[in-house]
């Protein structure tokens, strides 16, 4: 009897489960809805409910945003704080949704710089003319040893018009690193053909895959990804916590 009654518990137990998934399923799907139907070119990547009063997190056109299961309103452009230990939620979310496999990155198609013994890496997604990637370069990475520095070429053609041919020269010249660095250290462009087979189509491709709207992107090797010049004791600190982490 005492088996049976068990068996029964068990069973409704799961059942319950079972049944508990679904509704929640059914309620992401209609808040799904809802937010597509009003927002029709933004795509929804991620619906998940928070544990805080029964707020909603969305993670969509790249952002996150909050809301009910109605959405009867919205919280955009705001950080979820959790008082007691001052942890930041919304930015530790963005670091899991926005979070890169560093094993996939076709680092055969970077400009390859090394300083140090080149121990801890880092890709960089970088407009030939865009000025914070000079900074960048110029000032912060400058001092950084026991690194090696992946640069993907992004020219963003719209900002810059011109990056695109820079970005061709810079890589069909017969050493890239070099091109590169006198490039962004002394603005000095070197003079060759620009008609050679070049990644700059496919790594605009995998930039748009990977979310890339902004250039300096900063990449590490635990999948952390930071935008803009960050000051290099913020670089050396991802550095050092991707190292760990490995």
């Amino acid at each position: 009897m005492q088996k049976k009654l068990l068996g029964f518990f068990i069973g409704s137990f799961l059942m319950g489960g079972a049944f508990l998934m679904s509704y929640a399923n059914a309620d992401d799907a209609a808040l799904r809805k809802a937010i597509e139907s009003a927002y029709p070119n933004v795509q929804v990547d991620s619906i998940k409910k928070t544990a805080y009063s029964g707020l909603y997190e969305v993670y969509m056109g790249g952002q996150i945003i909050y809301t009910d299961e109605k959405f009867s309103f919205l919280i955009a452009e705001g950080n979820l704080i959790e008082p007691k230990t001052k942890r930041n939620i919304t930015s530790e979310r963005m670091d899991e949704l926005t979070r890169v496999d560093f094993s996939k990155l076709p680092l055969d198609q970077a400009i390859k710089v090394v300083r140090g013994n080149g121990s801890r890496k880092l890709v960089v997604f970088s407009d030939p003319d865009c000025p914070f990637c000079k900074r960048l370069e110029q000032k912060e990475l400058a001092g950084i040893t026991d690194i090696t520095v992946y640069t993907f070429l992004y020219p963003l053609d719209q900002l810059h018009p011109d990056a695109g041919n820079k970005a061709r020269a810079i890589w069909c010249s017969p050493d890239r690193a070099k091109s590169w660095m006198d490039w962004v250290l002394n603005n000095q462009l070197v003079k060759g053909t620009t008609s050679c087979d070049t990644p700059v189509e496919s790594l605009a491709e995998l930039g748009r895959k990977l979310g890339v709207t902004s250039t300096p992107t900063l990449i590490f090797a635990d999948g952390k990804r930071m935008l803009g010049a960050y000051p290099a004791a913020e670089i050396e600190k991802a550095l050092n916590a991707a190292g760990r982490k490995k």
